[in-house]
């Protein structure tokens, strides 16, 4: 309300002398009022922890009986004005407290609420009585729920800043725990396991009988945080964000983790005890730096339990690539169609482990064509082909070029680019 708005109110119509009786009253009320207040908020609330101060009384009680003195006392010396604030630092301990008990504002907003009711029957009642026309009051009603609306102003402050505080308190030891569960340690695993549990228990994270550890890749700097949960640990500091999830094979959880991390591509590691949770990290690590080579599909959160043998097969670069030189050794004259025809042949066989039917069937041309190539693989391997050892790291091999983009898949016709065999494959 403005000067020029109260100077032309109706309570600035109402003789100083009924405003001085209407106040005076009204503050010798205060506190049996505040105590009646009191008693109806903890019936409607009887699970409302009742908290007291250094002189062992009710902080509640004194919040109220100070929030309507406070109120009486400013409209007997400045009216209506619209520089009333609430009392200091009491209604924003209200609102830390809310924090503190885990609970939200709407509880206390609604007891503010019916404390206000309360007070302002007891003040109309009062009113009638001295004969202030009801238009004043009216104006007192607007005044003393404006009054409310910078209590809660107040309470919603203390519980923001108790709230930054404690997310600022639960984001450092959860940092903490993460570091923890994602650096190799030298720990006996007794020790290492209840360190886990009693950093787990600052943040009240119930510590699962597994984890799989994700890897994500940022979509752009300013990406909005995948929208998990609190049970989902989270670290966003990374260049490449890490989630700890629990649990990863309960009901549910891969959708729900699916719907969190939507516009968010990476890996999530396999599940593993806590205690072995760097090791889901090397995992998703691994398929991450796939996908960035493009040796993986991107674009969304990829398991690697659906992607073991790229996994296995494609990160030992140079050890594939020396068996791949000695055993595809044969084919470096047959030219550079003839011999990837002649690789994807031998691995169908080496799959299939069938005739020449099989093999065409798998590779998607004439049986007659099968035969003619495996006649010039036996003469190629000679009896090498028929041995275990053999025939083995010659699987192994082709399947890591086919993983590599270097070999069709099986049912197709080839137009894989060719094996370079005197490199690594």
């Amino acid at each position: 309300m403005t000067t020029a708005a109260v100077a032309g109110s109706a309570w600035s119509g109402v003789p100083p002398l009924r405003v001085s009786r209407f106040t005076a009253r009204a503050l010798q009320e205060v506190p049996q009022l505040a105590e009646d207040i009191l008693g109806e908020i903890r019936r409607e609330h009887p699970n409302l922890p009742l908290m007291l101060d250094d002189n062992g009384e009710p902080l509640a009680l004194v919040g109220i009986r100070g929030a309507i003195e406070h109120f009486l006392g400013h409209l007997t010396t400045h009216g209506l004005s619209s520089d009333l604030r609430p009392p200091p630092r009491i209604f924003q301990d209200f609102g830390r407290g809310e924090v503190r008990e885990g609970r939200s504002l709407d509880a206390l907003q609604a007891i503010y609420r019916l404390g206000i009711r309360l007070a302002w029957r007891r003040f109309s009642e009062l009113g009638t009585r001295l004969e202030i026309p009801p238009p004043a009051m009216y104006e007192l009603a607007d005044a003393a729920f404006v009054y409310l609306d910078s209590l809660v102003a107040a309470s919603v402050h203390g519980y923001a800043e108790a709230a930054a505080r404690q997310a600022g308190e639960r984001l450092r030891l959860q940092r903490r725990l993460l570091d923890l569960l994602l650096t190799e340690h030298h720990r006996a695993p007794a020790d290492f396991t209840e360190l886990i549990a009693d950093r787990a228990a600052r943040i009240a994270w119930p510590v699962p009988c597994t984890v799989a550890v994700a890897v994500l890749q940022r979509p752009a700097r300013s990406a909005v945080p995948p929208a998990v949960g609190d049970e989902v640990l989270l670290d966003m500091e990374c260049e490449q964000p890490r989630m700890v999830v629990p649990d990863p094979d309960a009901p549910g959880r891969a959708e729900r983790l699916r719907r969190a991390t939507a516009g968010w591509a990476g890996a999530l590691g396999p599940p593993v005890p806590p205690a072995q949770a760097v090791k889901s990290l090397y995992w998703a690590q691994s398929a991450v730096a796939l996908m960035e080579r493009g040796l993986l599909p991107g674009g969304e959160l990829l398991p690697c339990t659906e992607h073991t043998e790229a996994l296995v097969l494609l990160p030992p670069e140079e050890l594939i690539g020396d068996l791949a030189r000695r055993r595809l050794a044969p084919l470096r004259d047959c030219g550079p169609t003839h011999s990837r025809r002649l690789a994807e042949t031998l691995l169908a066989w080496l799959e299939t482990r069938g005739g020449a039917p099989e093999v065409a069937a798998r590779l998607g041309v004439h049986p007659q064509t099968v035969r003619y190539r495996l006649r010039q693989i036996r003469e190629l391997w000679g009896d090498d082909i028929d041995a275990p050892e053999s025939r083995f790291e010659l699987e192994l091999v082709l399947r890591t070029m086919r993983l590599r983009g270097e070999l069709g898949p099986p049912g197709t016709v080839s137009t894989a680019r060719r094996p370079e065999l005197s490199r690594p494959v």
